[in-house]
């Protein structure tokens, strides 16, 4: 008798401190913000990058009380979730983030997964900001994706006329991973380097995922005697590898790629050999930073424990889902309302220091505004660091 009232003592107990602690968290607004992306393997930085800014930029709202929408104060929580590059777990993780209610997503990282999700987005009324090129994702009748980044047809001529321009560049070949994204970028590029008036040597070369030695591959590619070559859709843990493997063949020309990087991957494993390559840069150069962006920098670099350049590019999501909220509360509930809100939708960018617009774009690309305007910034690596080499911007 006594064991019985003991036990229904515990459980009355137990429900005491539940509904104590339910009722704590009624108290406290909170808004979820979705991550999905790779964050394992070789291209794990890209998904990683994604993740911890986010959670930077939500740990900076959240120390001064949380974002105001609407007049009402809620904190953001930031929800992660790894989808190793697989279209499979990259759809289990939209599910599982939708059915939590989370109508941003910000992710997927490369074409595979981005399409993959996207007819989990539909069906939930969900939007997600991938950082991947397909333009199906964008054009219409598709609505629930937004372009988180400068993509590789918008960059790759820009990198390829400053080849041309300032390099002297005549002749060029690209390799790709044999991945349909990859590939996607290795036929977009070699499209807008004969728009240019370059002559391509190889158009079609690849390699497949998982590949160590690029020993053989790149040894084609030199025998060509390219002046440049291109790391079409590279993944920031094979970049080096083909790097070093082409100037131990002897290639002495200038090797680029239309993907963002980590510097201290092509440090690590490049070394010296890497000086000179260049690639997409993340979107707020040290030149260019406003003060918010050095707190950023500083605060991103407290959490990691270093910077990564793509953090640069990829602060911008967060930012601007944040300020659409801001200025349309009703999107909180309703991407119908966020979606109409963007074809006008302006600020000012808090990245950079003088003055600019932040906005969406891609009409030219897209048919409409379905991009983040992220600065365009081409880098160049040297000695463990990157230098920009062109700052411009989408056209809207």
């Amino acid at each position: 008798m006594n064991k019985r009232i003991m036990l229904k003592a515990f459980a009355a107990a137990v429900i005491t401190v539940c509904v104590g602690s339910n009722s704590a968290l009624a108290n406290e607004a909170v808004l979820k913000i979705g991550v999905d992306g790779v964050m394992s393997g070789a291209a794990a930085s890209w998904g990683l990058v994604n993740k911890y800014c986010a959670e930077t930029t939500a740990d900076m709202y959240n120390a001064k009380g949380g974002i105001d929408i609407g007049g009402k104060k809620y904190k953001i929580q930031v929800v992660a979730l790894d989808d190793k590059n697989d279209p499979n777990i990259s759809i289990s993780n939209a599910e599982k983030l939708t059915s939590e209610g989370i109508k941003y997503i910000i992710g997927p990282n490369i074409d595979t997964t981005a399409i993959a999700v996207k007819p989990v987005m539909e069906r939930a009324k969900a939007m997600d900001f991938p950082y991947a090129f397909s333009k199906e994702l964008y054009q219409s009748p598709a609505s629930a994706s937004v372009l988180g980044m400068v993509a590789s047809y918008q960059v790759g001529p820009v990198i390829y006329k400053y080849l041309k321009d300032v390099k002297g560049v005549k002749s060029i070949s690209f390799v790709a991973r044999d991945e349909s994204d990859a590939k996607n970028q290795q036929v977009e590029g070699v499209a807008a380097a004969k728009a240019l008036g370059l002559k391509v040597i190889a158009d079609n070369d690849s390699y497949e995922p998982g590949t160590m030695d690029f020993m053989p591959i790149m040894t084609k590619i030199v025998m060509g005697k390219p002046d440049a070559i291109v790391l079409s859709g590279v993944a920031p843990s094979d970049a080096p590898l083909l790097i070093k493997a082409a100037r131990d063949l002897g290639f002495k020309g200038t090797i680029s790629t239309e993907t963002g990087q980590d510097a201290k991957i092509l440090a690590q494993i490049a070394g010296n050999k890497a000086n000179g390559f260049l690639s997409v840069g993340g979107a707020s150069t040290p030149a260019i930073q406003s003060d918010y962006m050095k707190q950023f920098v500083k605060d991103y670099k407290k959490r990691v424990g270093e910077w990564n350049d793509e953090a640069g590019t990829k602060v911008y999501a967060l930012e601007m889902i944040l300020a659409v909220l801001q200025k349309n509360p009703k999107a909180m509930t309703d991407v119908e309302v966020f979606k109409k809100a963007m074809p006008t939708f302006k600020m000012i960018n808090p990245f950079v220091k003088t003055k600019t617009i932040l906005q969406f774009v891609g009409t030219k690309d897209f048919g409409r505004k379905s991009q983040v305007g992220v600065p365009l910034i081409v880098n160049a690596y040297k000695n463990g660091s990157f230098s920009a080499v062109y700052v411009g911007q989408v056209q809207n």
